[in-house]
């Protein structure tokens, strides 16, 4: 029977940031994947890192495709004072400041002000999507106040002790595959590639294809023969069925905003699938 999670479990350390197709709400069943026989937590998707940031594990290598995310995570992680410091000069939920914002010049921005950038803009985007256009420039639309407020000093200060645990990769989810060993807990969560619908959960330059669909499925046998435990979750669909094919599996209903709406909401279903 398809479980149904819809309530925001509550964090003693919840992300800092927005991302478009979170788990937070599975949260209480992904966390049981992690136990006290795991050393070490590997997520090669990393978005807005919710699991990492919840399970609280004592070593960890996050890694993602997005440069700007990445680089990000680092400055959180070594200068979050500076961090702050920039946020505060940015004025709250304007419309003009993030135009501003987005048409920046990154390459003009000292470290923890473009991390500032990237926080901000995270926070007031419609519906925590990263977007870009050919040349590379953020071009997702201003949503405004629904997004909330951008969280309090203390939540980015919690966030940054947690990442001090953890080695950031900027890459390919290959390259931090690579580095796993039998004792971690690897946590997968890709971008979808589902034929069926269309979902925008992409990042951008690089789209996850079916191609790396194939990829995936491939890193999934070669962990299981390593006997390196593994999670991953994925929109129900033919490419899923394709991913948990002789692996344990359990569907979870979900209850999602469409269109970034709260008066249009569904239920969709989540795979998680794992050789535990």
């Amino acid at each position: 029977m398809d479980k149904e999670k819809t309530e925001l479990p509550t964090q003693d350390c919840a992300p800092f940031l927005r991302w478009a197709g979170s788990k937070r709400r599975l949260l209480p069943v992904l966390q049981n994947f992690w136990t006290a026989k795991h050393k070490r937590y590997v997520e090669p998707f990393a978005g807005s890192a919710c699991l990492f940031f919840a399970i609280k594990p004592p070593r960890a290598v996050l890694g993602d495709l997005n440069p700007e995310l990445i680089a990000t995570y680092i400055e959180v992680k070594y200068r979050i004072s500076a961090v702050l410091d920039e946020l505060k000069k940015l004025k709250p939920e304007s419309k003009r400041e993030y135009k501003r914002l987005r048409s920046v010049d990154i390459t003009t921005l000292t470290p923890p002000a473009r991390a500032a950038r990237f926080i901000y803009l995270n926070r007031y985007c419609f519906n925590g999507i990263y977007r870009t256009n050919l040349q590379g420039q953020f071009n997702v639309p201003y949503s405004g106040d629904r997004c909330g407020s951008v969280p309090k000093d203390e939540a980015f200060r919690k966030c940054s002790s947690r990442l001090r645990r953890a080695r950031l990769v900027n890459g390919d989810f290959e390259k931090v595959l690579k580095q796993a060993k039998r004792g971690d807990l690897v946590y997968m969560d890709p971008p979808y590639a589902v034929r069926a619908r269309r979902i925008f959960r992409e990042y951008d330059p690089s789209t996850f294809t079916h191609k790396d669909i194939t990829r995936l499925r491939g890193w999934m046998e070669k962990l299981n023969s390593e006997k390196i435990d593994f999670v991953v979750s994925y929109a129900e669909s033919d490419e899923a069925d394709f991913l948990r094919e002789g692996f344990a599996h359990e569907v979870m209903a979900v209850r999602r905003h469409i269109a970034g709406f709260a008066s249009h909401r569904a239920l969709t279903n989540e795979l998680l699938i794992s050789n535990i």
